[in-house]
């Protein structure tokens, strides 16, 4: 009985002795996903306000938002690349293009920068909560951007169905991964912005050449007027000078009865006189 006890005793403190794995303290982090990619190609300024907070998780959907704590370290230092270079982005194009528009398009450029905002705090917000799952103390910095998160999604919420326009951006992030972060791609968007305004020149030139049309279709009616109009001074000055022909051989053929008439009654006037006689 004794002996029974020393066996458990003695088995008890080799399990208390014998250090825990460190890996066993961890989570399991899952290999690297996310893949070198540009801020244009991830970038969801363009399009519409409304949906910012969607667009901005299907970025990073290809990592595990369930469980930050299997993130692997490749890819929390890519969402920090992400902060910095969507930072970089609003300070150096957005801000700088929103003080260049004016009306309508400068609303329109700062809806795309509340997106781009809301795309940099979120790749932050999942930073900070795949640090604090990994054991680092981010709790009140995490607090903080989530926060300013939180308010920007309500902006772009408020803003639902306006236009949004992207400022392209030339910056590249790094990855370890072979998944491409998916974007709304604001070089798209930029040519979209631009082909507008081809499409829009490309009216004005049409209507350049519409109104020039319709100048030369006036101007020939106009000429066409012209010509009718010298027609019929030429037809009515026929007419006149075929009427002074009428007119003076209506005079002729009246003289030539008057002539004859006269004649005729002299005639008479000379067989009465023979008669008389």
């Amino acid at each position: 009985m004794h002996f029974q006890s020393f066996t458990l005793l003695s088995l008890a403190t080799i399990a208390i002795a014998v250090p825990t794995p460190f890996n066993a303290l961890k989570p399991r982090q899952n290999a690297a996903v996310l893949a070198d990619t540009t801020f244009n190609d991830i970038s969801i300024a363009g399009g519409q306000a409304g949906n910012a907070e969607a667009e901005a998780l299907a970025v990073f959907s290809a990592l595990d938002l369930q469980n930050p704590g299997n993130i692997n370290a490749a890819d929390v230092k890519f969402l920090g690349e992400v902060n910095n270079v969507a930072n970089d982005a609003e300070k150096e194009a957005f801000n700088t293009a929103v003080a260049a528009a004016t009306g309508d398009e400068a609303a329109q450029i700062q809806n795309g920068k509340i997106k781009n905002k809301v795309l940099k705090l979120m790749a932050t917000k999942i930073e900070l909560e795949a640090k604090q799952a990994q054991g680092e103390d981010v709790a009140a910095k995490l607090e903080e951007e989530t926060k300013k998160l939180n308010n920007n999604i309500a902006t772009d919420t408020k803003n639902a169905g306006q236009t949004s326009i992207a400022e392209p951006f030339d910056a590249t992030i790094s990855g370890g991964g072979n998944a491409a972060a998916a974007g709304g791609k604001a070089k798209n968007a930029g040519k979209a912005k631009d082909a507008g305004k081809a499409k829009n020149a490309g009216k004005a030139k049409d209507a350049g050449k519409a109104k020039n049309a319709g100048k030369a279709k006036d101007a020939g009616k106009a000429k066409n007027a012209g010509k009718a109009k010298n027609a019929g001074k030429a037809k009515n000055a026929g007419k006149a000078k075929n009427a002074g022909k009428a007119k003076n051989a209506g005079k002729a053929k009246n003289a030539g009865k008057a002539k004859n008439a006269g004649q005729a009654k002299n005639n008479g006037n000379a067989t009465a006189n023979a008669i008389d006689n």
